[in-house]
């Protein structure tokens, strides 16, 4: 396929016709991958989310997504620890902090939560939220680990509440992801503070009900995000699964609100 020429050495017309033939077999093999990251029936889509989004938001929701697109099987992992981060997951949700939240060709901004106490209804006088913050005073408190600081930890909350700091009935507990507080919240171990995407379904069907008539606004300072790798922007079933998203969040916010 090589000569020699004077100087140096040259291709020959029959290497050079395979030089051709071989830049077109790249080029297809190039576009089959693209095809095949991209496909409309990708058979699984590997999905990543932390296990209190998962269990209390997005499980009893993906029935839907099945019943729309029958050809996408979800496989959901839980995403919580540094080791499960570096899986290869198509799409992830994560807690983004709002300023990196924006959307972009690799995620897409889903929901911004509100933080306000709840707890189950039979621990309130009358079933019913209550409407003096004293109230909280005779209850037990579910405190979120290490994490309960700021807006999530309850000595914000007084404070910001006007109550005294050190006026929390005996009983409380300390627990350690916000999962496992609504748990215990839902079985009437006390008065948690709640993501008011995790606790929709929860105060829906009257499991979980807002401790106080009223308090004070407090958004989180995080949002949660879709996100999915570069190498599959474009991806149907990523698309599919993502907007599909989207739209739950919207839907549940709008119940809430009309709750």
């Amino acid at each position: 396929m090589l000569q020699r020429q004077n100087p140096g050495i040259g291709i020959t017309p029959a290497g050079a016709r395979l030089r051709q033939e071989l830049a077109a077999a790249l080029d297809a093999l190039g576009a089959l991958d693209a095809q095949v990251r991209r496909r409309p029936n990708r058979a699984t889509l590997r999905v990543g989310a932390s296990s209190a989004l998962a269990t209390w938001w997005l499980v009893r929701r993906l029935p839907d997504f099945a019943s729309r697109h029958p050809s996408i099987n979800v496989d959901l992992k839980p995403l919580e620890t540094a080791e499960s981060s570096k899986r290869p997951f198509d799409v992830r949700i994560v807690w983004n902090a709002i300023e990196d939240a924006r959307r972009t060709s690799t995620q897409l901004p889903l929901f911004w939560e509100r933080i306000f106490p709840v707890c189950a209804p039979h621990l309130l006088p009358q079933r019913r939220p209550l409407k003096d913050p004293n109230g909280l005073l005779a209850l037990p408190l579910i405190h979120k680990g290490d994490n309960g600081t700021g807006d999530w930890g309850w000595p914000t909350w007084f404070r910001r509440l006007g109550l005294p700091k050190s006026g929390a009935a005996a009983g409380s507990v300390t627990l350690d992801d916000i999962g496992m507080c609504m748990s215990a919240a839902t079985e009437g171990a006390g008065v948690t503070l709640g993501r008011s995407l995790l606790v929709a379904d929860a105060v829906s069907s009257g499991r979980l009900v807002s401790a106080l008539a009223n308090y004070p606004i407090v958004e989180c300072t995080k949002i949660q995000v879709a996100q999915w790798p570069a190498h599959l922007i474009g991806d149907r079933s990523v698309e599919l699964f993502v907007n599909w998203l989207a739209e739950q969040a919207e839907a549940t916010v709008k119940n809430m609100s009309a709750a």
